[in-house]
C-alpha cells in the first residue's frame, strides 16, 4: 500500500465520464456451469421471484450515470424503475492499489467489482451494501460461485421522523441475511466496532483496494483501518473453482462501480426510490504481476 499520490493514475477527472462505459446489470449463471438465476429460484416462493419480464428487460436497462459536483453519481433508471447497471472502466487492470472516497444514501445497495467481465454481472466484488443486513468491505463473488465473505452486519439508526442519522452493529435477532460462517471465508475480518469507529455516516468514505495476484489475494481499508482480505487461491466454498475462476476472469479485467436492481425480495430496502450513490477522487496505482 502506498501514500506517494505521484504514483497513482487518476481514473476520473471530476468533469466527465472519459474512460468510462455504462453497460445493464446482465446475469450471469451463479457459478461456472451453475444455473441460472430463473432457474435457482424456482423452489423460491412466487412473490419473491424475478419475473421472466424484468430478467429480459435487464439486458437492456441500464442505470444512470451523472457527474455532479465532482462526483460521479450513480443512479437506477428513473426513480423507483428498478433496474440497476454497471459503470466499468474501459481498460482494464491487474495487479493494482485503487482508491476512491465514495457517499452512499440509505439505503443503497452498491459496490466496487475488480477483474469484472466487460458484458455480464461476472467478478469479485467488494461491497458496499448500504442498507439492513448489508456489509461494507468485504467480497461477493458475482457469477463465481455466489460467496459472501463479511465479518458483520449493518443497520441504521434512524430519529423520530424516520430519517437516517447513522449506522450501527445489526441486531442479529432482526436480520434478514444470517451471518452463519460467512467470516471463515475471510483470510482477515474486522469487528463491526472496527468498521463503525472508521466509517463517517452521511459523509465521504477512503476506500482502498488492493488487489495482487493471478489468483488474487484482496485487501479493503475504509479511512485508514483494515477491513478485510481474501484469498482466492485458497478459498473453499461450494461450486467455486479457483482455476476454473482465474481462466474465466483472466490476468486482468475491468473495475466497476454498480448500481443493484430492486428485486422483489427486498424492493425498495435495496435501493431507495431516490437513492443515489456518489464517488470521487478515483485513482490507481498499477503494480506490476508477479506470477
Amino acid at each position: 500500500m502506498s501514500d506517494d499520490e505521484s504514483e497513482f493514475t487518476s481514473l476520473f477527472d471530476g468533469e466527465d465520464l472519459t474512460g468510462w462505459t455504462s453497460i445493464p446489470r446482465v446475469y450471469s449463471p451463479l457459478w461456472i456451469g451453475g444455473p441460472t438465476i430463473e432457474e435457482a429460484q424456482v423452489d423460491r416462493p412466487v412473490e419473491t421471484r424475478f419475473t421472466a419480464e424484468f430478467l429480459e428487460e435487464s439486458k437492456t436497462s441500464q442505470a444512470r450515470w451523472t457527474v455532479e459536483d465532482g462526483a460521479i453519481v450513480g443512479r437506477q433508471n428513473e426513480p423507483g424503475g428498478g433496474f440497476g447497471g454497471f459503470l466499468i472502466t474501459d481498460r482494464e487492470y491487474a495487479d493494482f492499489e485503487l482508491r476512491l472516497e465514495a457517499k452512499p444514501d440509505w439505503p443503497a445497495d452498491t459496490g466496487i467489482l475488480v477483474r469484472k467481465l466487460p458484458e455480464t454481472w461476472t467478478g469479485i466484488q467488494i461491497l458496499m451494501d448500504h442498507r439492513k443486513s448489508g456489509s461494507i468491505g468485504g467480497f461477493y463473488g458475482n457469477g463465481i460461485g455466489s460467496f459472501h465473505a463479511v465479518s458483520f452486519n449493518v443497520d441504521a439508526e434512524v430519529d423520530a421522523d424516520g430519517a437516517f442519522v447513522r449506522l450501527v452493529d445489526e441486531d442479529p435477532a432482526t436480520t434478514i441475511e444470517p451471518m452463519g460462517d460467512k467470516a471463515r471465508l475471510l483470510e482477515y475480518g474486522a469487528t463491526a466496532e472496527q468498521f463503525l469507529s472508521a466509517w463517517r455516516s452521511g459523509d465521504w468514505n477512503d476506500i482502498r483496494i488492493l488487489v495482487e495476484g493471478r489468483l488474487p489475494t484482496i485487501t479493503t481499508w475504509i479511512n485508514g483501518v483494515m477491513i478485510a482480505r481474501i484469498d482466492l487461491a485458497t478459498l473453499e466454498f461450494p461450486n467455486y473453482d479457483a482455476e476454473e475462476v482465474a481462466a474465466l476472469l483472466g490476468r486482468a479485467g475491468r473495475i466497476a462501480l454498480e448500481v443493484h436492481d430492486t428485486d422483489p425480495m427486498l424492493g425498495e430496502a435495496r435501493w431507495g426510490r431516490d437513492s443515489a450513490c456518489r464517488w470521487r477522487n478515483i485513482r490507481v496505482r498499477e503494480i506490476p504481476p508477479v506470477d
